[in-house]
């Protein structure tokens, strides 16, 4: 009886052992925003943003330049001409500078959405990527190393450099 008790205790030490084993899971980390950056897409991507981001930069300064010219005049001519010409002066000047900051405001939202057209299908892509990287490596769990994003120690395998090689760069 007392080596069948010692048996069962054995038993059990081992099955506990073995699914505490098995309960646990590979962990892997990369740095999304470094794999993002290094990506050919997103630097085409960025680059064309900026190019939009000038054209809409270079079109308001030219409001702007328009709309100072027109104070100077009308602060140079003020003097010469009746108060109600200086009221209504003053009001389209008032609707200039409203225009230019919705124009403003067009502009940001404008850069935004295509901000987001563009990264959406790059981030997309990279998320395959890791996914299928992490998939044939055993890998149960990836979590973003990119600074400040909430992983402190990185002593599980990086997957950065499989990840690029999957994405044939």
């Amino acid at each position: 009886m007392k080596q069948f008790k010692k048996i069962a205790v054995a038993l059990m030490v081992f099955m506990a052992a073995t699914s505490f084993v098995n309960a646990q899971s590979k962990v892997a980390h990369i740095n999304v925003q470094e794999l993002l950056s290094a990506m050919p897409e997103m630097k085409a991507a960025e680059a064309e943003l900026k190019k939009l981001q000038e054209t809409y930069r270079a079109d308001i300064e030219g409001s702007l330049k328009e709309y100072q010219n027109k104070v100077t005049q009308y602060k140079n001519e003020a003097a010469s001409k009746s108060d109600e010409e200086n009221v209504k002066r003053g009001q389209e000047l008032q609707g200039i500078e409203q225009n230019i900051g919705a124009a403003q405001q067009t502009a940001q939202q404008e850069l935004q959405k295509k901000q987001a057209e563009l990264f959406a299908p790059i981030s997309d892509k990279a998320k395959a990527a890791i996914e299928k990287v992490a998939a044939a490596q055993g890998y149960d769990y990836v979590m973003d190393a990119t600074q400040g994003g909430g992983l402190i120690v990185a002593k599980g395998k990086d997957l950065l450099a499989d990840v690029k090689k999957e994405l044939g760069f």
